[in-house]
């Protein structure tokens, strides 16, 4: 909205981003937030003729106030494709306002100001009041010098420039401790300002280093202290390592999240979910499986029918080719724990959810007792609990298959439904005579790799059917050719083992046909190990029930 309006309210909202920001809006969402702008520049600038300037103006003004790290600009250019206006107005922050002598005063300065002081202005006023407190030691004065900045939402930094200043100078450390307690006291600097004070100072570890050799051991002092005095919350500390600084574990998660969300985002643009796998499988990461299935839904419930749809078509390959059930499953808990802060920024985030899960079901990425699991999993007072209960309703109402195939509207996964009709003419055509290239050119031409094991169970079916077993030749060519994959080739063969029981009343052979196609497969090296073959046991009971 400000970017049609003028000057005045480009600056206000800039402002008010700044106020926002921690306390109300999280640096993610801000990050988000800023990518669904870039993301949509190109139909902005049918209304808004100069929206690529304005936009980067905005987003350099995000960097100088200290509400977007510097790195979100190359990340956010890796994620957008070179030619659209997006990557336009990251090129024009960085070179035309970021890159410039001063920059820091020219983007604050660039819409006229207003009557708010610059985050600049506001810097040097805390070092001021701060050095002024050490030297006069009236705690009452630099309280009210605190208040009248009326930047209650950058009171972190009084804390970070405080704490740093009793770190610099060890005599002043009482000093300062003495007036952070004043003013968490007085619900002067709220307890979430508090915290992240201190954690703007962690991160700031190794840098401080440079200049305080002894930063992080006195660093390991102030924290224990703090808490004591109880002007910092103790539950600071479970996102800290016993030295005080962030653990291994959070920082790697973190960094896996941020790669996840790049590669989800460039997936979304490409739709190419080879290359996704493969860049997940290039992170060497697959106990964090879970976190990116709960990164790719979350994603997907802020976006149109079209990413709703890729998110379920990608979950049925990453469950084929990397992710276990267990890792779907933990995966879906995490988010159903999460539903009620996901609610706040997506009203409907509960329909959406049972969707996807009834979704994941009838694609046979879970099973329908998997829903009970997942139940069992989550805290007796969760909303997701009741998702489940729509999830499993949803899944045994009629016509469900159909019904839920076609939940987005089509797009990428309506081509599953239109596959299975593709892969059951491609297969008649090859039976009735076909030659065995062109039939491989037909599963090629699909462009669906990740759904290759319904062309193997579909053969294996007709195979049965037509009492036609040269049928295999065609799995045999599409194997050698690396058409299709040991694990699409086990998929296939699982789903048939799955479903033998139903199979036998219309094929009484069934299980002894899948016997001998199990062994011509394991001959030729189609199976993965873990595969488990029938027992004689099975296959004399399946005769004799048909008999």
């Amino acid at each position: 909205m400000a970017m049609d309006r003028h000057d005045k309210e480009k600056e206000m909202a800039s402002v008010l981003l700044s106020a926002l920001y921690a306390d109300v809006i999280s640096p993610s969402q801000i990050r988000d937030g800023f990518f669904m702008l870039l993301e949509s520049v190109d139909d902005l600038v049918v209304d808004i003729l100069d929206a690529v300037d304005i936009l980067a103006l905005f987003l350099a003004r995000a960097v100088v106030d200290d509400i977007l790290p510097p790195a979100f600009l190359t990340r956010a250019k890796k994620a957008l494709v070179e030619s659209s206006k997006g990557f336009q107005v990251i090129q024009t922050a960085e070179k035309s306002y970021l890159s410039a002598p001063h920059h820091a005063e020219l983007v604050e300065r660039k819409w006229g100001g207003s009557t708010h002081i610059t985050v600049e202005e506001v810097k040097k006023k805390i070092a001021d009041l701060l050095k002024e407190y050490v030297e006069s030691k009236d705690a009452f004065e630099a309280c009210r010098c605190i208040r009248e900045l009326g930047v209650s939402f950058f009171h972190h930094e009084v804390v970070k420039r405080a704490l740093v200043l009793a770190m610099e100078n060890q005599t002043a450390e009482p000093l300062i401790f003495k007036l952070l307690k004043e003013t968490a006291d007085e619900g002067l600097i709220s307890s979430s300002q508090m915290a992240k004070g201190f954690s703007r100072l962690a991160e700031s570890l190794d840098d401080l280093a440079l200049d305080i050799p002894s930063a992080k051991t006195l660093y390991q002092s102030l924290l224990p202290k703090a808490i004591t005095e109880g002007w910092l919350d103790a539950t600071f500390v479970t996102s800290m390592g016993e030295d005080g600084e962030v653990q291994k574990d959070n920082e790697n998660v973190r960094r896996y999240k941020e790669e996840a969300v790049t590669i989800i985002r460039e997936y979304f643009l490409s739709d190419d979910i080879p290359e996704l796998i493969r860049s997940l499988e290039d992170l060497g990461a697959p106990e964090y499986n879970p976190i990116f299935l709960k990164k790719l839904i979350t994603l997907a419930l802020d976006r149109k029918n079209r990413e709703k749809e890729m998110a379920s078509v990608l979950l049925s390959a990453l469950h084929i080719e990397i992710f276990s059930t267990e890792d779907i499953v933990n995966g879906f808990v995490m988010l159903l724990e999460s539903a009620e802060d996901t609610a706040l920024d997506i009203l409907d985030a509960s329909n959406e959810l049972a969707l996807f899960l009834a979704r994941a079901v009838i694609d046979d990425v879970l099973a329908p007792l998997n829903l009970e699991e997942i139940s069992s999993k989550l805290p007796s007072d969760c909303s997701g609990t009741e998702t489940v209960r729509v999830a499993r309703t949803l899944v045994g109402a009629r016509h469900a298959g159909e019904r839920l195939l076609r939940c987005w509207g089509g797009g990428t996964g309506w081509a599953v439904e239109d596959a299975k009709d593709k892969i059951m003419k491609l297969l008649e055509e090859y039976e009735s005579g076909g030659v065995v290239n062109e039939a491989c050119q037909c599963i090629r031409d699909l462009g669906m790799p990740f759904f290759n094991h319904e062309v193997v169970k579909k053969t294996l079916i007709m195979a049965m059917e037509k009492k036609n077993d040269s049928m295999l030749n065609l799995l045999q060519e599409c194997f050698g050719e690396g058409l299709i994959t040991i694990n699409q080739m086990t998929k296939g063969y699982t789903r048939i083992k799955d479903s033998l029981d139903d199979l036998a009343l219309d094929i009484p052979n069934a299980r002894e046909k899948f016997t001998f196609y199990v062994e011509q497969a394991q001959k030729n090296g189609w199976l993965l190990p873990s595969f488990e073959s029938l027992t004689p046991l099975d296959v004399s009971l399946t005769q004799a029930a048909a008999s």
